[in-house]
């Protein structure tokens, strides 16, 4: 494994991720816990020091997952959770929105510790953006946490550049999370730049379209009802029928490369910046280590200067999110 530094700190992170959210929800129902914490104790074997989770999945249930997987090991890992949802501490009954006020936070933060097993965060971030709560007061308590020693680093999701800004002039952010892949690579426009500018490291979510690069999806592939991209337009059989053609375009630099379309999205990715480090989800072991080989895949300028040319000719189609969830992103 290969490893790289986030933020002006230099958070040291396994240059891949693992995003553990898929354990516990969004894509279809929860897998066997056992079976994740054998994963997750596998994922790092292999050499990943930087698990994801957040109170919100489940809500609850993935904290407490990836808590027990890592226990022994808390001192060798990373481990990233997130807060800003309206999710009540004792009960995890969810409402409506957003809640980033001071002292929800705090429960928050005292909520993920428990479940976590730990006595301290090191990567917190704010989930979604609260338009209710100043993003001033936000950083404010989370540098409260961090003096106190609860928290190590802080980190926005999905947050606008703005936003970002000021909140790193109060407390310096470590890392930004957002979606970005050859799939959706809105990110590029501001966002990238900006954080370079800041020092600011960046971990995409979804480094593989939420599976649709690994070319096993088509347009007759069906997910459990219980799958969040049912309520995806990117993902509406339509869609996927024309976004195939990007997929092909991966596809014909994987099969030159005698790799997998999965390992090459990943590389381009990891290509893009020395200071990105993806989090790509699995329940399955072939999966993690099909993922791991990526980081040792080389890809030449020609090889990328074929994938951003092919790329560019594909209108992919859909919006990468439903109406809803869009709103409350880039705040």
């Amino acid at each position: 494994m290969k490893y790289r530094k986030l933020g002006n700190d230099n958070l040291e992170v396994s240059t891949l991720g693992l995003g553990c959210m898929g354990m516990s929800s969004a894509y279809g129902p929860a897998a066997d816990k056992k079976d994740m914490i054998a994963l997750i104790r596998t994922a790092y074997d292999r050499g990943i020091t930087f698990f994801d989770t957040a109170e919100a999945y489940g809500p609850f249930v993935n904290e407490d997952l990836v808590g027990e997987a890592l226990t022994p090991i808390r001192d060798k890992v990373v481990i990233a959770t997130k807060f800003g949802f309206d999710i009540k501490p004792d009960t995890g009954e969810r409402g409506s929105g957003t809640n980033s006020r001071p002292e929800h936070v705090r429960a928050a933060v005292e909520g993920s510790l428990r479940r976590l097993r730990t006595d301290h965060i090191d990567l917190l971030f704010q989930h979604r953006v609260d338009p209710q709560v100043p993003i001033e007061d936000v950083a404010g308590v989370v540098k409260e946490l961090i003096a106190e020693g609860k928290v190590k680093h802080f980190g926005l999701s999905e947050a606008g550049i703005q936003t970002i800004r000021r909140a790193h002039a109060v407390q310096p952010v470590t890392a930004v999370q957002s979606e970005y892949s050859l799939f959706w690579r809105g990110p590029e426009v501001e966002l990238l730049p900006a954080l370079e500018e800041l020092n600011i490291g960046f971990v995409p979510f979804s480094p593989l379209g939420a599976g649709f690069l690994t070319g096993k999806i088509d347009e007759n592939t069906k997910f459990d009802p219980t799958d969040f991209r049912n309520s995806v337009p990117r993902f509406s059989p339509e869609a996927r029928k024309a976004n195939m053609a990007l997929v092909d375009v991966v596809k014909s630099v994987a099969d030159r490369k005698g790799a997998t379309p999965a390992q090459v999205a990943l590389a381009w990715l990891l290509a893009q910046k020395p200071w990105i480090a993806p989090i790509p989800g699995t329940t399955k072991l072939h999966r993690l280590e099909e993922n791991l080989a990526a980081v040792a895949l080389n890809l030449t300028l020609n090889d990328l200067d074929e994938i951003n040319t092919g790329a560019a000719k594909v209108q992919v189609q859909g919006e990468r999110l439903p109406e809803a969830a869009l709103k409350m992103t880039g705040m």
